[in-house]
C-alpha cells in the first residue's frame, strides 16, 4: 500500500494549546558509517562527521527561535551531538535508552558484501510483507522497537503541558519509520512509506489520544 502523504498532514498550529503536545522529531546527522553505507543500529556509538555537524548547524539556524520546552535524545552520542546547540541554550534535555535505533545484530558495523546485503534486503522485505516479528541474528524486531518507543512517549506525555508542550526529539532512521507507523495507526509493515534524511524533520502533534503529522520530512534547511 502507498500512503497518501498529503492526507497525513494538518495545517500548522504554532499556538500553545491546552492538551496539545507538539513533537519536532528529527533524525541525527551523518556519521562516517552513514557515509560508507554501513549499518550502525544501536551497537555502534559513532559521532557525527563534518557533514553531520554541518547538517546540525543548518537545522539549528532554521529552528533556533522555536521555544522548545524539553529535548529528548537516545543514549547514542550522534543524537545528542545533533541537537547540542539547542542544549547549549540551556533547554533541559534527557537521554532515553528506549529511543535508541533498532538493533541490527550481526549486521552492525559490517561492510556490505553480497552476502550481508542479501540478509539485510531479505529481512526488510519480510517486514514489508507483514513479518514484523522477524529479526536479524542478534537483533531486534520492529515490534520490540515499537513497544519500547511507546514506553518512551508515554513517559513524555505524562509530563504536564505547562512544563513540556513543545518538544524536540532526536532519534534514528529506522526508529522514525517504526515510530510513525504506530503513532498513526498503520501496520508496521508500512514503515518504508516514511522517508528519512539526516536532520530531516517531522512535526507530530498529540491531542487527546491521537497523533497527527503537521510537517513531513522537511529538509529545505539542508539546501
Amino acid at each position: 500500500m502507498t500512503l497518501n502523504l498529503h492526507s497525513l498532514c494538518l495545517p500548522p498550529n504554532s499556538s500553545k494549546t491546552k492538551g496539545l503536545k507538539k513533537f519536532y522529531i528529527v533524525r541525527h546527522g551523518e556519521t562516517e558509517y552513514n557515509r560508507k553505507g554501513m549499518v550502525q543500529g544501536s551497537g555502534i556509538n559513532a559521532p557525527l562527521n563534518d557533514t553531520g555537524q554541518q547538517q546540525a548547524n543548518a537545522f539549528y539556524n532554521r529552528y533556533k527561535d522555536i521555544a522548545f520546552d524539553k529535548i529528548y535524545v537516545s543514549n547514542l552520542i550522534r543524537t545528542e551531538q545533533s541537537v547540542q546547540q539547542f542544549i547549549d541554550l540551556g533547554i533541559p534535555f534527557e537521554a532515553l535508552e528506549d529511543l535508541r535505533e533498532i538493533s541490527w545484530g550481526k549486521q552492525e558495523g559490517v561492510a556490505f558484501t553480497p552476502e550481508t546485503s542479501t540478509v539485510y534486503q531479505q529481512t526488510t522485505k519480510r517486514w514489508s510483507e507483514g513479518e514484523v516479528n522477524v529479526r536479524i541474528e542478534g537483533g531486534e524486531t520492529p515490534v520490540e522497537v515499537a513497544e519500547r518507543q511507546q514506553k518512551a512517549f508515554d513517559y513524555m506525555l505524562s509530563k504536564p503541558d505547562e512544563e513540556e508542550q513543545t518538544i524536540l526529539v532526536c532519534i534514528h532512521g529506522r526508529a522514525i519509520r517504526i515510530l510513525l507507523c504506530w503513532m498513526l495507526n498503520y501496520p508496521l509493515s508500512y514503515m518504508d512509506n516514511f522517508p528519512h534524511n539526516n536532520l530531516g524533520l517531522y512535526v507530530v502533534n498529540h491531542a487527546g489520544d491521537q497523533y497527527s503529522i503537521e510537517v513531513f520530512n522537511e529538509v529545505s534547511h539542508l539546501s
